[in-house]
């Protein structure tokens, strides 16, 4: 069973993990413990067995409406210190704590795939540029709405998503914090598919993530590791380690398995 959360909803089918926002009163917007709870729940499927994939999603109305505001009462991470430097200190290691909140999105071994409906601001761009695929309704707009409170961008987005979208869209974006709607957001490559409202977006998502349990999750495991490697190093670093990792986790037995499975025209199954 999944630890119990205050701000996430967590439930889990054939190996497949779905994660709900769940403050759908406050339009899910991140609060102090989404934050924590983020990374706690996604260690924990990091580190779970019968999970091989998981979905990230939302209930009510709206997918995240970003940072709660609530967050900035009394200044972030400053403490009690009246030093300017002590204070400055204070607020980077805030930074680098939330950060590390949605970095554990990123980290976890098992991919993870981002169901976005309506409305996906601020907080929420930054925790969806930590997903390996990004699905979305119709209706749903993407904002870096950091430039309208009159601060930059610092949790993650301004660094991820220019690998993902062109550079001049990212700019864009950033310099005016305008929306960017479900089918420009397609277009540009931010998102695989949209669909016509949540329900068929969930079920067909659900199917997606469905195949990808199917599949030998060492391999899976494997594939994600590589990609993500392959993004922040150049080819020469990145064959060196494809190399070197199936040189100690190609497994013979997960290939046996696969190929007596395709030859008998069945589904194979494999170890967690």
């Amino acid at each position: 069973m999944p630890p119990s959360f205050t701000t996430l909803d967590v439930r889990i089918e054939e190996q497949v993990a779905t994660v709900l926002l769940n403050r759908p009163d406050k339009a899910n917007s991140m609060s102090k413990a989404m934050w924590s709870e983020l990374q706690e729940c996604f260690e924990w499927l990091d580190a779970e067995p019968g999970v091989r994939c998981v979905i990230l999603a939302a209930n009510g109305k709206h997918f995240c409406a970003g940072i709660d505001l609530g967050m900035f009462a009394g200044g972030i991470g400053g403490g009690a210190s009246s030093d300017p430097a002590r204070q400055a200190e204070g607020f980077r290691r805030t930074a680098l704590r939330l950060q590390a909140n949605l970095t554990a999105i990123e980290n976890c071994r098992k991919p993870v795939l981002a169901a976005i409906h309506y409305t996906c601001i601020g907080g929420g761009v930054d925790m969806t540029c930590c997903a390996d695929m990004r699905y979305a309704t119709a209706d749903a707009y993407f904002s870096i709405r950091e430039i309208d409170i009159g601060m930059t961008a610092d949790v993650g987005t301004l660094q991820r998503l220019p690998r993902i979208i062109p550079d001049g869209i990212v700019r864009e974006l950033a310099y005016t914090g305008r929306n960017m709607d479900a089918q420009e957001a397609k277009e540009v490559g931010f998102v695989n598919r949209v669909f016509a409202d949540r329900d068929e977006m969930m079920r067909e998502v659900t199917a997606i993530a469905r195949t990808i349990a199917s599949k030998a999750p060492l391999a899976v495991r494997g594939s994600k590791e590589m990609i993500l490697y392959g993004r922040d190093h150049s080819v020469a670093d990145g064959l060196n380690y494809i190399a070197t990792w199936n040189a100690g986790m190609f497994s013979q037995v997960d290939l046996g398995a696969g190929l007596e499975a395709q030859a008998a025209g069945e589904q194979a199954r494999y170890e967690d």
